[in-house]
Parts: structure tokens; C-alpha cells; sequence
């Protein structure tokens, strides 16, 4: 069952690092091309925010005891979107939304999402995201602890 939440974690995971990520770098972006400062714009206070969200619900997934799958599926996507991006740069860019019929604010998300997937970072947060992957201990129940006691106990030392 905890793999099933971690499943559902991991979508969570992708799209925020995909979609708020992106919003929040096109915005960054935006202010540091105008010289806008932080304090004055609301919209740059919120895309700062929702930076340091991203990067906490990374860490935490990163770093505490979830399943693996938690960070295996965001890891997987934005290292298949990056090699995708490698072998063939248009239709990495086709994988963006756009377009007249997409809202402004997920338009601006895909432009970010292109400027993080050519800039590298998508492929530097996926190979983070897969470390905990290769960790067997993350694919084993935290209460197993128990048993190793009493393994040490019989050794009759």
C-alpha cells in the first residue's frame, strides 16, 4: 500500500517540479530581465514561494523514508524528457504546452519548462531524484528493525 501512495506521490512530485517549476523560473526570468524588485512585485513574491515549495517537497521526498517510487517517477520523466531534448530538440519542444488554445499562466509555464530542460536542471533534479532509488533500504519497511535485535541476541556471544 505505501507504494501505491508513493505512485501517487510521485505524480504530485512531477507535476509540481513541471508545472510550478516552470511558471516559477518564467517568472524569476521575467524580473530579472526588468530589473523588478521582489518586494514591489506580488507576482514575483509568489513565484519565489512557490520555488522554495518545490524545493522543500523535493527535499522531503528526497530525504525522508517514502517509497522510492516517490521520486523514481519524476526522476524517470524528466531524464527521458532531457534525453529526448539530446537526440532531438524539436520535438522535446513540442512536449510543452503552447499554443493560443493553452491559458496564459500554463503557457507560461511551458517556457520555462523549456528554459530549465535546455539550461540542464531537468536532468541534474532527475539524477537526485533517482539516487534514493538505488538505496535498498528504501524498498524495505522501516519496522523490520525489530528482527535484527533479536538476531543479535541469539548470537550467544
Amino acid at each position: 500500500m505505501r507504494h501505491f501512495f508513493g505512485l501517487l506521490l510521485g505524480v504530485v512530485v512531477a507535476a509540481a517540479v513541471l508545472l510550478g517549476g516552470g511558471w516559477a523560473s518564467q517568472e524569476a526570468v521575467r524580473g530579472a530581465a526588468q530589473s523588478i524588485d521582489p518586494a514591489k512585485d506580488t507576482r514575483l513574491l509568489i513565484a519565489i514561494g512557490v520555488m522554495a515549495a518545490v524545493g522543500l517537497l523535493l527535499a522531503l521526498v528526497i530525504a525522508c523514508r517514502v517509497s522510492p517510487l516517490a521520486t523514481f517517477l519524476p526522476s524517470m520523466a524528466l531524464l527521458a524528457w532531457t534525453v529526448v531534448y539530446i537526440l532531438d530538440v524539436s520535438r522535446a519542444a513540442s512536449l510543452v504546452p503552447a499554443g493560443a488554445s493553452v491559458q496564459q499562466d500554463l503557457a507560461e509555464a511551458g517556457r520555462g519548462m523549456l528554459t530549465l530542460l535546455s539550461t540542464g536542471v531537468y536532468g541534474m533534479l532527475g539524477v537526485a531524484l533517482f539516487v534514493p532509488v538505488l538505496m535498498p533500504s528504501r524498498w524495505v519497511r522501516a519496522d523490520g528493525d525489530d528482527d535484527q535485535e533479536e538476531y543479535d541476541e541469539g548470537l550467544g556471544y
